[in-house]
């Protein structure tokens, strides 16, 4: 019987990976999660607590699939407490994806955001040239930087750590970073996804040296296919048209990087 990609196909959690304090990544079976594409997402219902959207996250096993979850809300935290042999609902997957250039080209990700990237490493050209930047406020919120290294192990490669505090890494905002490495060098692609905020530099800073530059912006979503309108940004929405938006398309969004929309859908200013 054919998948119904709207309906939530009930999967157990076979492993739970303690990331950081506040980090988990919970690993699952589902062939079709297995494969999707960088930068399309899945919506997970935790039973009894709530539905929301997540990136899905690469596995090294075939046929598996994870979501890696901050503890923060109401159901982020419903999803980080889920235990091995329990069970979750996902739907999807829903959106498009990364446009991946070929040659030099940089990745961008802060917190989750890093999960779509890690995913985009997969695609990479072992002829490429990638370099990852992963920001975090300090050293014990820092994940996926060995995974990082061992995804590019074929390829000349840097993956770069800042933290705001300097306790690992370089120190400082990793939007600096991004400032003083497009300055250094041309890339044909620069990818991000992370806090709205630092991606929007992000994007303003490719932009500006006409890179190409795409973003996978994460926004309230309720339903995932486009009914609710709650993650709207100007006149896009970002589950039906997004996640993924280019430089070009993002630089003419007057909501992007200034406004987002609360539960209520009420514009408020980051």
């Amino acid at each position: 019987m054919q998948r119904n990609h709207n309906h939530p196909t009930i999967v157990t959690i076979e492993k739970v990976i303690d990331e950081t304090p506040t980090v988990r990544t919970l690993v699952f079976s589902d062939e079709v999660m297995s494969k999707v594409l960088p930068g399309q997402f899945a919506m997970v219902w935790i039973p009894g607590v709530n539905e929301l959207p997540m990136s899905v996250m690469v596995s090294e096993e075939s046929g598996k699939a994870a979501f890696t979850v901050r503890k923060h809300g109401p159901a982020s935290t419903g999803l980080f407490n889920i235990k091995t042999g329990e069970q979750i609902g996902v739907r999807g997957p829903y959106g498009n994806s990364f446009d991946l250039k070929k040659g030099k080209i940089l990745l961008v990700g802060g917190g989750t955001g890093l999960v779509p990237m890690m995913r985009l490493l997969t695609f990479v050209s072992s002829s490429d040239n990638v370099t990852v930047l992963i920001g975090a406020k300090s050293k014990e919120e820092v994940f996926f930087e060995d995974l990082a290294n061992s995804l590019l192990e074929n390829n000349t490669h840097r993956v770069i750590v800042s933290t705001d505090d300097g306790s690992y890494g370089e120190k400082g905002f990793v939007t600096d970073l991004v400032e003083k490495l497009v300055d250094e060098a041309h890339y044909d692609g620069v990818y991000v996804c992370g806090p709205e905020k630092m991606m929007y530099k992000t994007v303003q800073s490719a932009h500006s040296r006409n890179i190409f530059v795409q973003a996978s912006l994460e926004r309230m979503m309720k339903c995932g296919v486009g009914i609710c309108g709650s993650c709207c940004v100007g006149a896009d929405l970002a589950c039906r048209d997004g996640t993924v938006f280019d430089g070009e398309h993002l630089s003419k969004n007057n909501e992007f990087g200034h406004f987002h929309r609360n539960k209520a859908g009420i514009l408020e200013n980051y």
